[in-house]
């Protein structure tokens, strides 16, 4: 199964990846809807093979997981072989 993420919950400053606290997202195959966690999502793109995405089309990026030698994982977008910000550009919930 694939999704894509349609919206951000942030907790505490500054607005970055590592603050963002839950994920909105649609598959698009049965255009299911949910909120997950982050450590759940997490847990789902980096030991269960899940994917996501953050866009459509031709803007369509790449959710993966980034784990800092210090603090917990987290999602981030990656595209043209670089880690971006897609993720923080979402609406916000």
């Amino acid at each position: 199964m694939a999704v894509i993420i349609t919206a951000i919950h942030l907790e505490g400053t500054p607005e970055d990846h590592q603050h963002i606290t839950q994920y909105r997202w649609v598959n698009p195959a049965d255009n299911a809807t949910g909120t997950t966690d982050k450590p759940t999502f997490v847990d789902w793109i980096d030991v269960k093979k899940g994917k996501a995405y953050v866009g459509r089309g031709n803007s369509q990026v790449r959710v993966g997981v980034i784990k800092p030698d210090n603090g917990n994982p987290y999602l981030r977008t990656y595209a043209d072989k670089q880690w971006n910000n897609n993720l923080l550009s979402l609406p916000r919930f």
